[in-house]
């Protein structure tokens, strides 16, 4: 059995603004920045009662940005893969929530309707994108059977986990919270996932926000 620790990258002007990020590279603000600081305190403490093995993240700078003061405090080396990393959502990236509808009115239905094989247009299917992050996560689990793993990733991909380990079709509206720079822990054995605990942020209980922006 391995554990692996989920944590989503620390706020991004985009977040607040509610802004469709995807693959774009945006960097945290200053709260996530301050964010990520107060998580890697926390982890070192959690670190005490056992070691962390290794450290992924998305290769997207956020998320990367968020797991080097963790990695700093632990030893560890942030290691990238970009198979962690947002969905890509084509030519929704980059628009406001509230623009969808009016500036890509066929790429918004289609994502709003999480059909999934449904194309958005220079973007995954959510069946891809489940695929892909399923793929990725049980890789890791592999890497490091019976170790305890960081992977510091984005709000679509904790979606995924989310629902993958409580067997939720992907056609249901989300119910998880998917909060910035939360830990969320799962364990998985032999490909069998278990949700152990979710959307824990005691070390930033003022700080975060849930959405998947």
């Amino acid at each position: 059995m391995t554990e692996i620790w989920l944590i989503r990258h620390g706020e991004t002007d985009w977040n607040r603004a509610r802004r469709l990020q995807g693959w774009q590279d945006t960097p945290l603000n200053a709260h996530g920045v301050n964010q990520a600081e107060r998580l890697a305190e926390r982890l070192a403490q959690d670190a005490a009662t056992g070691p962390f093995d290794a450290l992924y993240s998305s290769d997207l700078q956020r998320a990367h940005d968020t797991a080097t003061p963790a990695a700093e405090r632990l030893g560890l080396r942030v290691r990238p893969e970009p198979g962690l990393r947002e969905r890509c959502y084509g030519v929704l990236e980059g628009v406001t929530m509230d623009r969808l509808d009016i500036e890509q009115p066929e790429a918004a239905a289609a994502w709003k309707s999480r059909e999934p094989d449904r194309l958005l247009d220079g973007g995954e299917t959510l069946r891809q994108f489940h695929n892909r992050v399923v793929a990725t996560i049980d890789d890791i689990a592999q890497r490091h059977d019976g170790g305890r793993v960081l992977v510091f990733t984005h709000g679509g991909v904790l979606d995924i986990v989310w629902r993958h380990a409580q067997g939720i079709p992907l056609t249901h509206p989300r119910d998880a919270a998917l909060l910035n720079a939360g830990v969320n822990r799962l364990s998985v054995d032999n490909r069998r996932w278990h949700v152990m605990g979710w959307a824990d942020i005691t070390h930033i209980s003022t700080l975060a926000k849930d959405d998947v922006v």
